[in-house]
């Protein structure tokens, strides 16, 4: 297991501290780290971030709307929840608790998104901060910006991190037909995050979605 830095500074292991729950009482408070996320695992966005554990577990108000809120979320499908993304159909609703992989729990982490095509990565983008990106082709030169929103563009040349997702992602997404696999970074080491099949609803515009459109291959029915 890989080993990451609590916000108290002590050591703790990622695999660990993992647990999962099908019921909100069923979590196992006790044994978990004091800074963590607390999720679900059928849908998007259904997460707390606990930054220090003592300090939730006094605050009876803050404790019942996150039990509320996570029963909730655990009877909902987020199949047509924001749009029509049938991945999540059939998905066994459960609770995962993961450790917070941030020294400041307060900010963002970077990111780095790898479109396939046909399980052929290419389009990666590596995202430094909300408006802040740098945008690669499948040789992992820089290209011209995909996205209709106002971004500021980063021409960094590409590095090991990113040369590394883009080989993963190659092998990864090789059984879809489109599939952007999502990375994050922590202390500069790769870590995977999701695949995400449908990106925001698969209602984004984007600058050219003919040119994006014709990358992928589709057989005749």
């Amino acid at each position: 297991a890989k080993a990451v830095l609590s916000p108290q500074g002590g050591q703790m292991s990622v695999d660990s501290c993992r647990d999962v729950a099908t019921y909100f009482d069923k979590i196992d408070f006790e044994n978990l780290p004091n800074a963590f996320v607390i999720k679900c695992n059928h849908g998007c966005s259904w997460h707390f971030i606990i930054k220090n554990k003592e300090e939730f577990l006094q605050n009876k108000r803050l404790f019942d709307i996150v039990k509320r809120q996570m029963t909730g979320w655990l009877e909902q499908d987020y199949s047509f929840w924001g749009g029509f993304e049938m991945q999540y159909r059939g998905i066994e609703p459960k609770i995962l608790i993961e450790p917070l992989m941030r020294e400041n729990p307060d900010t963002d982490y970077e990111k780095i998104q790898v479109y396939c095509f046909n399980g052929e990565a290419k389009i990666t983008v590596k995202i430094y901060n909300k408006q802040e990106i740098s945008i690669y082709d499948e040789n992992l030169n820089i290209t011209e910006d995909i996205f209709e929103s106002e971004t500021q563009k980063n021409y960094v040349e590409y590095d090991e991190n990113i040369k590394s997702a883009v080989r993963l992602s190659r092998k990864l997404s090789r059984e879809f037909k489109f599939v952007r696999i999502d990375w994050f970074i922590y202390k500069n080491k790769l870590y995977f995050e999701e695949f995400t099949f449908t990106p925001h609803s698969g209602f984004y515009t984007f600058k050219n979605n003919l040119k994006l459109g014709n990358l992928l291959k589709l057989e005749r029915i």
